[in-house]
């Protein structure tokens, strides 16, 4: 495995997405169930419901958008390794199931991601 992460990101475009995220999701009108109500529940969807034309959303989406869809796939597994799905050690196994699920939908995945800006390491 390899024990280096090399991002073809910018730093400040990932301080600011997680500074969105953590914005968005500290408003009270968020509400993300810590549990879903059944297994066909869609946690991204409930988040997402009510909030257009919310303009931190909105940022927070294009930001996302905007980036090269190998940049997304990055940002993906650089959240799972800040959640502990992944370890540093794992940052090539990270990418490859992202880079395998990536799909046009990454910035909502990201946002309905309960406290994405947060990490638990």
């Amino acid at each position: 495995m390899n024990d280096n992460i090399n991002l073809e990101l910018n730093p400040e475009t990932i301080r600011y997405i997680i500074s969105m995220a953590r914005e968005f999701h500290v408003q009270e009108q968020v509400s993300i169930p810590e549990e879903a109500m059944s297994p066909s529940d869609d946690w991204a969807m409930q988040v997402l419901a009510n909030h257009d034309g919310d303009s931190t959303q909105d940022e927070l989406t294009i930001a996302i958008q905007d980036l090269e869809p190998d940049q997304q796939v990055q940002l993906v597994a650089l959240m799972w390794l800040g959640r502990g799905s992944f370890a540093v050690d794992e940052w090539d196994a990270a990418l490859k199931e992202a880079g395998d699920n990536w799909n046009t939908n990454t910035a909502e995945y990201l946002i309905g991601t309960p406290l994405v800006g947060l990490s638990r390491r």
